[in-house]
């Protein structure tokens, strides 16, 4: 961005906000109507054809025994009195009444006799269908005797083909039976039957597109499959009329193959059809008049939509004219904009020091977000709806605000990170202060059960400081083998008076309660607490170059990166090295800029007249560092972070190692929030950017636990579609589209801001990836725990290999992730061998159950790296 521009913004920030809000709100609305292009098929003004006719009405249904008025029924034939003569009907003894309305109304009835397995069932309806032919012979003019019979396949033709002779013997009126073209061509003795064909023709069942890009007939590829159809059965039987029964398209629903359910595309082949037939001379009846709700139970979603006019008795679509699919876009569009319009004009004045394209990012981020509100809130009145549907929107509808503000926190910090133009709390190395000047460092050691060794190669380290007013208390609290810890006492003794031994048993209160003691045995004269843990080396500079900050009184902690070593040459030491590099390189910086940095226990400083006018280390949290980072924040106080690494460690030693980290840390998150919800929620003395930080900084945690409930609830509704299909719906995109647009939109925002920060290459960066996603169970595991329960058991990190060297003992740490990814691998095998890639909506599920698995799969991968990788080190 030019300087100029810059000047200018930072003279009229809410001038520039505003018009940058506006310019992002007509792109939304030009991206609704852009989605709602009004179509335009041929017009259509003369009678249609016939209508087949179900006249229930929207909350009636024959499975409830709840069946319309004659005033309603009557209602309805007026009304399509309107748009035709002739009405199709389907059973005798549904809605009997029908036919005398009919007659009185001038209608012209295709009367149909209902034939299925229900033998003496369909005895009646045979009887009935005679009587009524016989009572109404002006508006009755044709019967059917069956709808689809041999397609389901319920009585042998012989039967049915008796049924026909029966009725033709008994009545005047032409008779014949209604079934799909290739029945009539499996079955051609049936011809011989009937005075008609009856034929069936749904292009949409086909999977066939209602529209292409093609030009003349090619253009309505639908068409020209339901006209090819009709011209080869005409072929077959020449000698026979031919009467197309049923021919529609639904306008919502699931999408089949090519063929999409929408208003437009049913108004497309309709009008087209109805063109078509004119010309061709073709007697056909539309599937169906009204919509249908009720059928949903039977045959799934689509069946619910096939009405020309909706459940409400209103017309779909013009018969002239453009046809747009949701005439109500302008105002969900005009809503969303106006819904985004104030957060996009406060965050783009607000953060006026981001560069242009960072500001437009985020505002985009933010309307998106308020478009998808919208257009969730509002598409559910598109279908029909039952209470149960209901009641998982409502159940769901919060968890997609969930997402998208989960999407909004991670959008904000990808900003900020990539197009901050420079950090504003940025603090770097300090120069060394003379030795009078030097404030006196107490650094505080605490271990348990740690491999001397390892041990006295930090101390080592700790010996070789280029500082001079510093001591070493060493902790040693619970080792019980003195194997392990006198080792330690006795070079701690041999490195000089700085360096004291303590070892406590039996200790409570776990790593804090070690820290409390030592801050009770501190030199007086300390000004500074300083604590690492028992595997690092620090650099000889750690307290000359840092302690100056705290010659400022408001500085309370002074936190370097963690940071490793030896782990190049070992491939799951190495992955997760750089999984931990990215909190600190990107996560760490984008807090600091509110001062709520994470207080990590390792590499940190702190007064100590803070840290004990505060109450010293908490015990009753598990992250004893971090909730002492908030309760100084809480006080007031500044934390200085340096992003410079003063010391590496080891990494976790196997991925049982590093999964029980997580866990803790997640425990102890939740324990924090709830220890410390008011300081949250209420005003006080944290700042707004605090709580902000703190109350989102765990958001992806609590993603990680959606993501398991989300996964245990489509494991089960998985089951449900395959085993019982008529009662487990495919979820509508409704609930898909989001989904899958922020697993993307998170793993976008991950890998570049990496690539952006993390001075790794791609295959780091990806090992990385793989790193965190296999702690996803873990964390989830510990968001849901540290909600439920008040405690749990301190698990030290081991940095030394346990587990035992047979291939079984890999996993023996990912059992549960194991079988979730069995899991979910078997419900996609059942999703795709029951319903296949016909609907997208499927295709799409088959796409969220396999996305869901990734965090299991990674889980497994890494468990097996970490076997194979041993304890090679680089």
């Amino acid at each position: 961005m030019s300087a100029s521009t810059t000047n200018h913004d930072s003279r009229h920030p809410l001038l520039a906000a505003f018009l940058l809000a506006l310019i992002v709100a007509a792109m939304n609305i030009g991206l609704w109507w852009w989605s709602n292009l009004p179509n335009g098929p041929e017009n259509w003004d003369g009678p249609i054809g016939g209508f087949a006719l179900s006249a229930f009405q929207r909350y009636q249904s024959p499975l409830k025994n709840d069946f319309p008025s004659d005033d309603q029924i009557d209602d309805d034939l007026k009304l399509l009195k309107r748009y035709t003569p002739r009405i199709r009907t389907y059973s005798t003894l549904q809605n009997p009444q029908v036919y005398r309305l009919a007659e009185k109304e001038g209608l012209q009835v295709l009367a149909g006799a209902w034939i299925d397995r229900r033998l003496d069932n369909n005895e009646k309806e045979v009887d009935t269908l005679i009587a009524q032919a016989r009572r109404y012979p002006n508006s009755i003019n044709r019967v059917i005797v069956g709808n689809e019979v041999l397609f389901r396949n319920d009585i042998p033709p012989e039967q049915l083909m008796a049924y026909v002779d029966r009725v033709r013997a008994a009545i005047h009126q032409p008779v014949s039976v209604a079934e799909p073209w290739h029945i009539w061509a499996k079955y051609p003795e049936l011809v011989d039957h009937v005075d008609f064909i009856t034929v069936h023709l749904f292009p949409y069942w086909n999977g066939i597109a209602a529209v292409s890009t093609g030009s003349g007939a090619d253009r309505f590829p639908a068409i020209k499959d339901a006209l090819g159809s009709y011209e080869m059965l005409h072929r077959m039987y020449p000698n026979k009329p031919i009467v197309i029964g049923e021919i529609g398209w639904p306008s919502n629903g699931d999408r089949y193959k090519y063929a999409d359910p929408s208003v437009s595309n049913e108004a497309i082949f309709l009008r087209t059809w109805f063109n078509v037939a004119k010309r061709d001379n073709i007697d056909y009846y539309v599937m169906e008049a009204f919509d249908q709700p009720w059928k949903e139970a039977l045959s799934g979603r689509t069946e619910a939509y096939w009405g020309m006019f909706n459940a409400d008795r209103q017309p779909k679509f013009p018969f002239t004219g453009p046809v747009t699919e949701d005439t109500a876009w302008p105002w969900k569009a005009l809503a969303a904009s106006l819904l985004a319009l104030i957060p996009m004009v406060w965050f783009a004045s607000r953060y006026s020091r981001f560069k242009l394209m960072g500001r437009f990012f985020f505002c985009a981020l933010i309307q998106l977000a308020c478009g998808l509100i919208v257009w969730s809130a509002t598409l559910p009145f598109n279908f029909y709806l039952s209470w149960v549907d209901w009641t998982m929107l409502v159940l769901l509808f919060p968890a997609q605000i969930a997402i998208l503000a989960i999407l909004l926190i991670n959008g904000f910090e990808f900003t900020e990170v990539l197009w901050r133009r420079n950090w504003i709390r940025h603090a770097g190395m300090l120069p060394p202060d003379p030795v009078e000047k030097q404030p006196f460092v107490s650094i505080h050691l605490a271990c348990y059960n740690e491999p001397p060794e390892m041990v006295i190669v930090t101390l080592d380290s700790l010996a070789a400081l280029k500082y001079q007013n510093y001591e070493v208390l060493v902790i040693d609290n619970n080792t019980k083998d003195p194997a392990i810890w006198k080792p330690v006492q006795e070079y701690c003794e041999k490195l000089g008076s700085k360096f004291r031994f303590f070892h406590l048993e039996p200790w409570p209160g776990f790593k804090a309660g070690a820290l409390n003691f030592g801050l009770k045995e501190t030199d007086p004269q300390a000004d500074v607490v300083a604590v690492i843990d028992a595997d690092y080396v620090v650099r000889e500079d750690w307290l000359a170059s840092l302690t100056g900050y705290f010659h400022d009184p408001k500085v309370a902690v002074v936190q370097c990166p963690q940071a490793h070593r030896d782990f190049e040459h070992n491939r799951f030491r190495r992955m997760t090295a750089w999984e931990y590099d990215g909190f600190f390189r990107i996560g760490m910086h984008h807090r600091n800029e509110r001062n709520a940095i994470i207080q990590h226990g390792t590499m940190t400083m702190v007064r100590r007249s803070a840290l004990e006018g505060t109450g010293g280390w908490s015990e009753w949290t598990i992250c004893e560092d971090a909730e002492l980072g908030l309760r100084l924040m809480h006080a007031g106080y500044e934390l200085v972070y340096v992003d410079e690494l003063m010391g590496v460690g080891l990494t976790p030693a196997d991925f049982k190692a590093y999964k029980s980290q997580r866990y803790r840390w997640a425990f102890g998150a939740m324990q924090i929030l709830k220890g410390r919800w008011n300081w949250m929620t209420r005003k006080g003395p944290l700042s707004g950017g605090q709580r902000f930080h703190f109350l989102t900084g765990w958001f992806s945690w609590f993603a990680d636990a959606l993501h398991l409930i989300f996964t245990m609830m489509a494991i089960f509704w998985t089951a449900g579609m395959v085993a019982f299909p008529t009662i487990f719906s495919l979820p509508m995109q409704l609930f898909l589209i989001p989904v899958i647009g922020f697993f993307f939109a998170k793993a976008i925002f991950g890998i570049v801001l990496y690539r952006a920060r993390v001075p790794c290459g791609w295959y780091d960066t990806l090992m990385a990836s793989l790193a965190s996603m296999g702690l996803s169970h873990a964390i989830a595991r510990g968001i849901l725990h540290g909600l439920t329960r008040e405690k749990t058991s301190f698990v030290v990190t081991a940095k030394s290999r346990r587990l035992g060297g047979s291939n079984f003992a890999a996993f023996a740490p990912v059992r549960e992730e194991f079988l979730m990814a069995i899991a979910l691998v078997s419900c996609i095998i059942g999703m795709g061998l029951r319903f296949g890639t016909h609907y997208v909506e499927g295709t799409l599920w088959m796409f969220i159950l396999a996305a869901q698995s990734i965090p299991y799969v990674s889980a497994v991968i890494g468990a097996w790296i970490a076997h194979k990788a041993g304890d090679k080190a680089g």
